[in-house]
């Protein structure tokens, strides 16, 4: 597997880090808008957000709706207010999952049924593009570029256009409660050996959890020990690594944490883990920055955060995405959806993501603030980042979710063998690839 282009984004995002130390709103049909505001960002004569943005005007009548998760909907709230404030552009609010909005603008956009701003995992935005579905980050281009990470442009970019606006990096780590495992472990045989003795199913208490249905989270398991996604640096559709002889050795480890989480995979969802983590219940958690506000706020100084344990002796390796905010192509207010996404994704507004949510901010200068350079838990990210690798962006990694996402939980509830199981993902997604490339 060719690791340069990959290895160059991952370099990309971990220098980034160590610098921290360490629809509805359419209101109308399908209008397919595409023009240019009523002035481009060309004749703005300048680089920085003022300049541009004072030149760029929103719609008459504009109304803008957004999607945002659960989880972050308390930030959301608060930038759309500010943002109705400056704009005179009332912004509505609609809940869907990150991961399930390129799926969803794929539907309802051409009907003008989407929102206008929409959130992308990087690795959607492949499809998203492919599909026609949202517009080039053309105005705020040279000052997006100029104020994020190189990773994060790199993220928000699809064959060497900018489609995106960079909010926040993300990886995922293990969260611990000190008052039940004094010490991070450093293995996950030492996970295991931990839960072994704070494990009581009947008592509905596990010494981790994690989302072990989802390939996201599991990455580690199939990447730690050499397996892989895409080749050629995630882009050759052809060549895929999940069911490599690296990934299944790899995948024994995972079988092996059965013991520690002895339930079924469809037991475990967001908010059954917090619940149980937040009370002290489940001594561990893999989560990510987006967890990490609600979980000071329960635990407090029994918070710990520490690089994932290493697997079958190996240095843990995680997926990691740049989240970006996209501009729906069916907007009918195109102008107004643009200043969103760049007033949304500013230097304060990613300060005030990190406040609310404790995510992992792009822009160089937020980066920068002792707000972030001095917060040990976003230190904690930044060191397993270090060995993250970013998920491929191709159309074609859309097809990759629900066949693997499919076969974990074989292995996992039904005892299946890992071979097998990624044996009829990786068909399952070559037919995805070769008959539909973007599911």
């Amino acid at each position: 597997m060719k690791m340069k282009k990959f290895v160059t984004l991952a370099a990309a995002f971990t220098m980034v880090l160590s610098i921290t130390a360490c629809g509805s709103g359419n209101n109308g049909a399908n209008s397919a808008q595409t023009s240019a505001p009523t002035e481009s960002a060309s004749n703005s004569g300048g680089t920085n957000t003022g300049s541009v943005s004072s030149q760029i005007t929103p719609e008459d009548g504009a109304a803008l709706t957004v999607w945002e998760s659960k989880e972050e909907r308390a930030f959301t709230e608060q930038i759309a207010k500010e943002f109705t404030q400056k704009y005179n552009v009332p912004v509505k609010i609609e809940e869907v999952a990150p991961a399930d909005q390129v799926t969803k603008l794929s539907q309802d956009g051409p009907s003008g049924l989407a929102a206008d701003v929409i959130v992308i995992p990087h690795d959607n935005l492949g499809k998203a593009v492919a599909a026609s579905l949202v517009l080039p980050n053309d105005l705020f281009a040279e000052e997006t570029k100029k104020n994020n990470t190189e990773a994060a442009i790199t993220g928000a970019s699809f064959e060497g256009e900018l489609y995106g606006y960079p909010r926040s990096a993300e990886t995922y780590a293990l969260y611990y409660n000190k008052s039940l495992v004094k010490e991070a472990p450093k293995s996950f045989d030492d996970v295991l050996a931990f839960s072994k003795t704070f494990t009581d199913k009947s008592k509905n208490k596990y010494g981790i959890m994690w989302e072990v249905g989802n390939l996201y989270f599991n990455y580690m398991f199939i990447a730690s020990t050499g397996g892989y996604v895409f080749g050629d640096s995630g882009t050759n559709k052809d060549d895929i690594g999940l069911n490599s002889d690296q990934a299944i050795e790899g995948l024994k480890a995972f079988v092996k944490m059965k013991e520690a989480l002895p339930i079924k995979s469809g037991d475990i969802n967001p908010d059954i883990k917090r619940s149980l983590f937040n009370s002290g219940d489940v001594a561990m958690d893999i989560n990510g920055p987006w967890e990490l506000a609600g979980y000071k706020q329960a635990l407090g100084d029994k918070l710990g955060l520490a690089p994932l344990p290493t697997v079958d002796g190996k240095t843990s390796i995680s997926f990691s995405g740049i989240k970006i905010y996209g501009v729906n192509a069916y907007s009918q207010y195109p102008n107004a959806a643009k200043l969103y996404a760049e007033f949304a994704t500013s230097k304060d507004a990613q300060l005030l993501l990190n406040k609310l949510i404790g995510s992992i901010p792009t822009n160089k200068e937020a980066l920068e603030d002792p707000q972030v350079k001095n917060d040990p838990y976003v230190s904690a990210f930044a060191e397993q980042a270090k060995n993250s690798q970013p998920m491929p962006s191709i159309p074609e990694m859309g097809n990759v979710w629900s066949p693997a996402n499919a076969a974990l939980p074989e292995i996992w509830d039904k005892n299946a063998d890992p071979k097998a199981a990624m044996d009829k993902a990786v068909q399952q997604i070559k037919d995805l690839n070769n008959g539909a490339a973007a599911q």
